[in-house]
């Protein structure tokens, strides 16, 4: 089974300073169909940083992603989302081994050095309004 890195490449500063800059949002696994119509749900609700008085945004699809343009006031920002196959991974971490993977049993029973759930806190007394009567704060000796 594939597995497919939905990219971001989006434009971050203004003026002189600004650039792109790239980042991967997450990872698919199953069929490139599956990969683009997830970038697709993504980019239709991306709400980048700049420009903050948007004036016009349009959509673009192009072969393995989208393109968002989003024209402000003064410049025009864009945001690239592609689909990529994932070929290799530095940080990707070692898949189990038999040896290491859990077994297939039922419930374990739980260890003896379990800790206990916490007991249940008192109602807390309030006005009709909601407000409590006693602040949460009362009576703590931990505070400035």
């Amino acid at each position: 089974m594939a597995i497919w890195g939905l990219v971001v490449e989006t434009t971050v500063g203004l003026g002189e300073r600004k650039h792109t800059e790239a980042y991967v949002l997450t990872h698919v696994e199953g069929t490139r169909q599956k990969a683009l119509a997830e970038l697709e749900r993504r980019a239709r609700g991306h709400a980048p940083e700049h420009p903050r008085s948007p004036k016009r945004r349009r959509l673009f699809r192009e072969g393995d992603g989208f393109l968002l343009v989003i024209d402000g006031a003064w410049q025009s920002f864009s945001t690239r989302f592609t689909v990529a196959e994932l070929l290799d991974d530095s940080a990707a971490p070692d898949p189990p081994s038999a040896e290491t993977a859990p077994p297939e049993a039922g419930p374990q029973p739980e260890p003896a050095d379990a800790v206990p759930p916490a007991p249940a806190t008192p109602p807390v007394e309030r006005y009709s309004d909601g407000v409590p009567k006693r602040p949460a704060w009362w009576g703590r000796t931990g505070l400035p």
